[in-house]
């Protein structure tokens, strides 16, 4: 009696994909280093500043090395969401990857989970990486309201991806979502607190910084890190956005 052929599982192509991408973006060190290393790199420099890492009165006794850590957080998840990501699934629609994709097992929504799963597991390792790295070297403090904190990383890893989705969505070539990435870059960069943590600007702008997704998380990390749980209007700003970045992005997307 002939051996009957074990059915192919469904999850099996996705598996495959996921582990394809992989190797693949382990073959991309720029990558690695502007998600992972980079952000940590930055802190290590502000926190060798003596200035740094003396009590201020003016930041209620905490040093500025203590605003910085939720700032070298968000990093990743900026050059993730719009400068990593857009640049990889816009190559592929572009060399009609996607649109090959449609005719296999592995569907092309399969790839977009996997790049969804890559860098946000790059973004984890990056934070872990950061909170490592503040705690051991300057002593700063872990967060001291983990599930707020946890809740507070995932909401904005989404906006950040959502955002880097709807740049896909709108963008016909890879050049076009590079120019776009680096549009909408500084503007988070200044969001999450770079150039000045955003607990230190001067309350109106603070206010109006408050209503970006990376302002919103700078704050609700920054509250979570001192043990308080994050403020409902924090979290309710960066769920808000990535939900109405997501609805733009399944909107607009085109595999072709």
């Amino acid at each position: 009696m002939a051996a009957t052929a074990a059915p192919v599982r469904p999850a099996a192509p996705a598996a495959a994909l996921l582990k394809t991408e992989a190797r693949l973006m382990s073959r991309e060190p720029g990558a690695i280093f502007w998600i992972i290393v980079f952000p940590t790199a930055l802190l290590t420099i502000l926190g060798l500043i003596p200035a740094f890492r003396e009590a201020d009165p003016e930041l209620g006794g905490r040093r500025v090395i203590d605003l910085y850590v939720p700032v070298a957080v968000l990093l990743p998840m900026i050059v993730a969401g719009v400068q990593s990501m857009p640049g990889v699934l816009t190559g592929y629609r572009e060399r009609g990857i996607l649109r090959r994709l449609r005719t296999t097992p592995a569907r092309p929504g399969s790839l977009l989970t996997a790049q969804y799963v890559l860098h946000g597991a790059a973004m984890l390792v990056s934070v872990l990486l950061a909170l490592t790295v503040g705690r051991l070297a300057f002593d700063v403090r872990l967060p001291g309201q983990p599930l707020g904190y946890v809740l507070a990383l995932l909401l904005t890893a989404l906006a950040s991806l959502a955002l880097g989705s709807t740049i896909t969505a709108l963008s016909r070539t890879t050049k076009v979502a590079q120019t776009l990435g680096t549009i909408v870059f500084f503007p988070m960069m200044f969001t999450a607190g770079v150039w000045a943590p955003v607990q230190t600007m001067p309350d109106a702008l603070r206010h109006i910084v408050e209503l970006t997704p990376l302002g919103a998380a700078s704050q609700a990390l920054d509250q979570a890190a001192t043990g308080h749980f994050p403020s409902l209007v924090h979290l309710g700003v960066t769920a808000l956005w990535a939900a109405l970045l997501t609805g733009a992005a399944v909107r607009w997307f085109r595999w072709e």
